[in-house]
């Protein structure tokens, strides 16, 4: 007897398309809504697992903008170490939707908060990417002076984009009491002295994160209009938790809740798409095999099974992008350490 299961394609069953299917070769696991082409100039920004698509897309021959490419003279390693090359704008990783949607609009306004300068010892840093000059600056005005230029250097970038590609990380932040403004990481992790007075804990909900999305693309449509967006969720757990519960679920409720905003979000626009590279990670036939010992960074298996999958989508050649951890990670690695140090028992 007939009935709505009876000629459904493999994919559309969990034995055949993920116990019996490999886990670094998912089958039919993403159907594109748009196709990308070397004629798309794309543009990159989010958590540390968005590096990974960039590089992809460099290596597929695929034009990925750079608006801060790094001096000539210096090699790939240092230029690494201070956050070029790693998106397609040096603000370092953007963990929630909330930390892109400010970046935006500060770019469009064109002026840097001097409240965003934070200190460690005699150095300043940049409260917005505090990881990105390892070594801090002489003065709060050179940071704002090279923030400035950071939002000036994005504008061109923006308005030349056509595509652009986000992974939302997390929906834990910190947050400013008197401005709203959340930060990358917790005042005093990397820079900076937290204030319970000033800083407060946030934990965006669902509605929080659908209208920053609502949001995000309104302002890169008043960039470009008509830019496309390409949403994916990084597999990569949470350090620590600030909610005072368990770790575990509190991954579990930001994944979750990052992933349903984003499908649906994605669902309900014809220029945004969704990628599944946190299912891909995550899928029970990798038996844990594309996480490290830690079991928080992705495994270079792990992310070349993501960026194949992806090429395949798109039509494109596949290429090797297993390569080693770039300042991104070691900043999230950077983060775990501090938290540790400061707050074990």
């Amino acid at each position: 007897m007939a009935h709505p299961y009876s000629d459904l394609p493999p994919h559309a069953f969990w034995r055949r398309a993920v116990s019996d299917t490999p886990a670094d070769a998912p089958v039919c696991i993403a159907v594109p809504k748009f196709r990308l082409s070397p004629a798309d100039r794309i543009a990159t920004a989010g958590s540390c697992f968005a590096q990974h698509l960039g590089r992809a897309l460099r290596g597929a021959g695929l034009t990925v903008l750079d608006a801060e490419p790094g001096p000539a003279a210096i090699g790939p390693g240092l230029l690494q170490e201070y956050g070029y090359g790693l998106y397609s704008g040096r603000y370092g990783n953007i963990y929630t939707v909330r930390q892109l949607v400010q970046l935006l609009e500060e770019v469009r306004e064109g002026a840097p908060d001097p409240d965003l300068v934070w200190q460690r010892g005699e150095r300043f840093h940049d409260a917005m990417r505090p990881g990105l000059d390892p070594d801090g600056l002489d003065s709060a005005d050179e940071v704002l002076q090279i923030r400035r230029r950071h939002l000036q250097r994005l504008v061109p970038m923006l308005r030349g984009a056509d595509l652009f590609v986000f992974t939302l990380g997390l929906t834990e932040a910190w947050r400013c009491r008197r401005t709203g403004r959340v930060y990358p990481t917790c005042p005093g992790v990397i820079a900076g002295n937290f204030d319970p007075e000033r800083h407060e804990f946030v934990n965006f909900r669902y509605p929080d994160i659908a209208a920053d999305l609502t949001r995000l693309r309104d302002l890169l449509h008043g960039f470009r209009p008509g830019m496309k967006m390409l949403l994916t969720v990084s597999p990569v757990p949470l350090t620590a938790t600030a909610s005072g519960g368990h770790v575990l679920p509190a991954t579990q409720y930001s994944k979750a809740t990052l992933r349903a905003a984003a499908g649906d979000f994605a669902d309900a626009h014809d220029d945004v798409d969704y990628f599944p590279s946190y299912e891909i990670v995550t899928n029970p036939a990798a038996r844990g095999g594309f996480f490290g010992e830690g079991l928080r960074q992705v495994t270079p298996d792990g992310v070349a099974a993501v960026m194949r999958a992806f090429l395949a989508a798109h039509g494109l050649r596949e290429d090797d992008a297993s390569d080693p951890p770039a300042l991104a990670e070691k900043i999230d690695l950077l983060c775990e350490e501090a938290m540790l140090e400061a707050f074990s028992p």
